[in-house]
């Protein structure tokens, strides 16, 4: 293949009580890609649609995640991206991981595949540390793996893939503000009560065990956070009307995607998880405040190929 299209999946990290370990591909959101091989070496962003981005291949996150892969790679060919940006930077489902997953995933395909999924993620992760500061790992994870996935760790790297129920679907609102991830990461207090962190990580074993087990009730009853959203919930407008009023419509539970603004609920089949859509719709019509809803499968398989030649 010389040149191919691919759909790189928007994600969900966090997932309420695994903070910068937990995420979770979405199926009907995301952005599209088009990379090609060319006769000159190097990396070059051509054109970006959708959002206005930086060009300059070392301010855009699908540049540097390249030029990642590219220090590692003995190729005498260069590649071109385009983006076509449908995931709206700052707004909580991993715009920034789509691009540079997306980026490392089809030049490593167009090379033949030198590089395990685990090295994509170091390579993506490049780009995540030029949008946030910081190298973490747990929406380039799922966009590469698809489905559910877990960071057991960050150095060394180690990724455990996560039984995903078929029927377990995201409904996620998006509140037309931004949030930068690296603000939403200043807030954070650096230490934390042991009863809080304790009660955390029974929740991520109860949440994990829950999926493998296709539990519902134990799924719901360990997507709760009492580290990160406590602080972070105040940036969101009307944050707890809606995580009330989605587990009255009967989700699962209801979260913070990422650093925010979007909000996920998790529900058991399609029906449920747009009365969900319904009722977080009815919470912000009124506020002024403009945004988007959408209702998704998990995602099993991540970034796929749309086009290829």
């Amino acid at each position: 293949m010389k040149e191919i299209k691919i759909f790189s999946p928007a994600t969900i990290a966090n997932v309420s009580c695994g903070f910068d370990v937990l995420g979770l591909a979405l199926e009907s959101i995301g952005d599209e890609m088009i990379v090609r091989k060319t006769s000159e070496k190097g990396v070059k962003i051509v054109k970006i649609s959708g959002q206005k981005l930086p060009l300059e291949v070392n301010r855009n996150v699908a540049g540097v995640a390249a030029l990642a892969l590219l220090k590692k790679a003995n190729v005498t060919t260069g590649f071109e991206i385009e983006i076509v940006k449908k995931i709206k930077p700052g707004s909580g489902i991993g715009s920034s991981a789509a691009s540079a997953a997306g980026a490392v995933w089809a030049i490593n395909k167009l090379l033949g595949n030198p590089f395990s999924l685990i090295e994509l993620v170091q390579f993506a992760m490049e780009g995540e540390r030029l949008a946030s500061g910081v190298a973490h790992a747990d929406n380039v994870t799922p966009a590469l793996f698809g489905g559910f996935t877990l960071v057991r760790s960050q150095e060394p790297l180690d990724i455990v893939a996560i039984h995903t129920p078929t029927d377990l679907y995201a409904t996620v609102i998006h509140p037309q503000i931004e949030i930068k991830t690296a603000d939403a990461r200043k807030i954070l207090k650096e230490t934390v009560l042991l009863n809080d962190a304790v009660k955390q990580w029974g929740n991520v074993g109860g949440l994990i065990s829950g999926l493998y087990t296709e539990d519902y009730d134990l799924i719901g009853r360990s997507l709760h956070d009492y580290i990160v959203e406590p602080v972070r919930a105040a940036l969101i407008p009307s944050y707890a009307a809606l995580k009330e009023t989605a587990i009255k419509s009967g989700a699962l539970g209801c979260g913070i995607s990422g650093s925010g603004p979007s909000v996920f609920a998790l529900s058991k089949g399609k029906e449920t998880a747009q009365q969900v859509a319904k009722a977080m719709h009815n919470v912000y019509e009124n506020t002024g405040i403009a945004f988007d809803i959408h209702v998704s499968k998990i995602n099993p398989t991540g970034i796929n190929i749309l086009e290829s030649n």
